[in-house]
């Protein structure tokens, strides 16, 4: 599904939990390279819009169905983490996996307020 170009509403990507400036600036720093955004991408309502039209913070994003996509996609990694952590072996201890857990739930919080 494409949008027309007149939709006046801020989405989420599809890929919400890891498309963050966190993210590229980790992957920057880790391996001396920078991608180039996408002009245009999926977003959490299945529609593809421009980049610009995109936000990971809740209060911009203007799309409900991006709202809850963005919501849901959140508490499932939340929940990821968690399970993560607790495995025998994991690089990341419980008690680092239970503070990621806690922030994804508190950003999955922010997109449930319209």
């Amino acid at each position: 599904m494409t949008t027309s170009g007149d939709d006046p509403h801020i989405h989420v990507t599809a890929n919400v939990v890891r498309h963050s400036a966190a993210v590229r600036d980790l992957m920057a720093s880790t391996f001396g390279l920078a991608a180039d955004l996408p002009r245009v991408v999926m977003t959490g309502c299945g529609q593809r819009v421009p980049y610009a039209m995109t936000s990971s913070r809740a209060d911009r994003v203007t799309c409900l169905a991006c709202r809850e996509h963005a919501r849901r996609e959140h508490l499932r990694f939340a929940d990821q983490v968690e399970r993560l952590g607790a495995m025998p072996g994991s690089v990341i201890s419980s008690a680092q996996a239970r503070q990621a857990a806690t922030k994804h739930r508190e950003l999955a919080e922010e997109f449930s307020d319209p």
